[in-house]
């Protein structure tokens, strides 16, 4: 047995975590480092994660040169670029490889980028994104023999375009191509995160200039970017979510370090809502249960401001501790229910359900198809006292959901596929065991 976390549960967790700094806006930053011309980029809070890991081997193998200069302080050099095409087997781990679109056309004027990897939730909306690219004036084709897009700049982007659905991705490769655009470029129904803004605020800080006015974007092309001083990732909120979820779900009391509140507005309304007191304190929250039960609620997904996607896993597995029944629905992306029959294992009561929806199409967010048949809502009824099992995580959020069931249950619980885990989460083993957890990895 390889790759596994070994988790003695039942116990009731309690601490203190300072977040690390957030996957989702550090990969993008690092890609963002590369469109900066002769000069050495430094970020700071960059977490040591597993898709950190491989970016940074993915950009050295196209002649950037990258390194952890302090623990959680990244250099980036970009003016070795070699390579205008992606090696498949790296890009396939990574989805955020496919924003390397934008430095490497710049770099070369043409790239070849094959078809992005990561965690299996869903048809993601590449489509959105390349028709962006093609609006604003690069010619894409792409290859089924291959499996590779061939992307050419044969002038700088300019104009209009407007998200059909909003996209996160999609937003922070279409800002990034627009850097150097020809006069300006216009984007609408853009995405909201504030990862999106991590970003807009680094170029910003080196001499872009890009305006948001809520959805709408406009970016006033520049000649050139210029480094003037290190940058700071924002902290993770998703990791913040996960280790409230864990700690709350046993009936401890945890503080969360560096987090921004606007980033949780959400997530902390719905934890109110089914009895969890949420106090802020110094630089950071407090999270435990007021009373001796949880109270059951309902959520659905949707972009920022809404309940993410990516919290949904763990909201299923909190619930499994609260007294009613739950409904969950899942509207960002159509695979993201891969770890129920895994929590089924532990004893969770989870069901799916059919919800009838007036305008599908228009309800959700991903790209869908009238004759497809989708699963979208389950229902989790609870207290459920969790037992032990032996299970396989199948992406990043449900491997932590199911880590989190496993310190719930009483038993020693085996999770297979830690790496899945460990791509998202830094130091997970020490901050678990900082809680008093009992987890080892093997």
């Amino acid at each position: 047995m390889e790759d596994a976390f070994i988790i003695n549960g039942g116990k009731k967790l309690k601490g203190e975590i300072t977040l690390s700094g957030a996957k989702n806006a550090a990969l993008k930053l690092i890609i963002a480092s590369l469109l900066f011309d002769n000069q050495k980029v430094i970020l700071k809070n960059v977490p040591q994660i597993n898709d950190v890991k491989e970016l940074i081997h993915l950009i050295e193998q196209l002649g950037a040169k990258a390194k952890f200069i302090e623990k959680n302080t990244l250099e980036i050099y970009a003016y070795n670029l070699r390579l205008n095409r992606v090696d498949m087997l790296h890009a396939s781990k990574i989805r955020v490889s496919f924003m390397l679109f934008a430095p490497l056309l710049y770099k070369f004027g043409e790239c070849f980028i094959p078809n992005p990897g990561g965690c299996r939730i869903g048809a993601r909306p590449i489509d959105r994104i390349i028709e962006g690219m093609k609006v604003l004036g690069v010619e894409v084709s792409y290859s089924s023999d291959t499996g590779y897009y061939h992307a050419v700049l044969k002038k700088k982007p300019s104009g209009f375009y407007r998200f059909k659905k909003p996209t996160h991705t999609g937003t922070e490769l279409l800002i990034m191509l627009s850097i150097f655009c020809q006069d300006n470029v216009i984007l609408e129904n853009c995405a909201l995160e504030p990862e999106v803004d991590n970003l807009i605020e680094f170029l910003n800080q080196s001499g872009a200039r890009i305006i948001r006015e809520k959805d709408k974007i406009k970016i006033e092309g520049v000649k050139k970017l210029n480094f003037n001083r290190p940058f700071y990732v924002i902290s993770d909120r998703n990791e913040a979510v996960t280790f409230v979820s864990l700690v709350v779900a046993s009936f401890g009391k945890i503080k969360i370090k560096s987090i921004d509140e606007k980033n949780l507005f959400v997530f902390h309304q719905k934890l109110k809502e089914v009895g969890v007191s949420v106090l802020k304190e110094g630089d950071g929250f407090v999270y435990y249960p007021y009373g001796s039960i949880l109270k059951s609620a309902n959520i659905e997904t949707s972009p920022h401001p809404g309940f993410m996607t990516d919290w949904q896993p763990n909201w299923t597995v909190l619930m499994t501790q609260a007294k009613g029944r739950s409904i969950i629905v899942e509207r960002v992306f159509e695979n993201r229910f891969s770890y129920v029959s895994e929590l089924r294992k532990f004893g969770a009561k989870i069901e799916f359900l059919n919800l009838p929806v007036d305008d599908p199409e228009h309800y959700y967010f991903f790209n869908y198809e009238i004759d497809k048949s989708y699963q979208q809502a389950i229902c989790v009824d609870g207290p459920v006292k969790l037992h032990d099992a032996v299970v396989n995580v199948a992406d990043l959020r449900a491997g932590a959901s199911l880590a989190i069931a496993a310190f719930l249950a009483k038993g020693e619980s085996v999770i297979n596929g830690a790496s899945i885990i460990k791509r998202g989460y830094e130091n997970f083993v020490d901050k678990v065991r900082s809680l008093g957890g009992e987890i080892r990895e093997i």
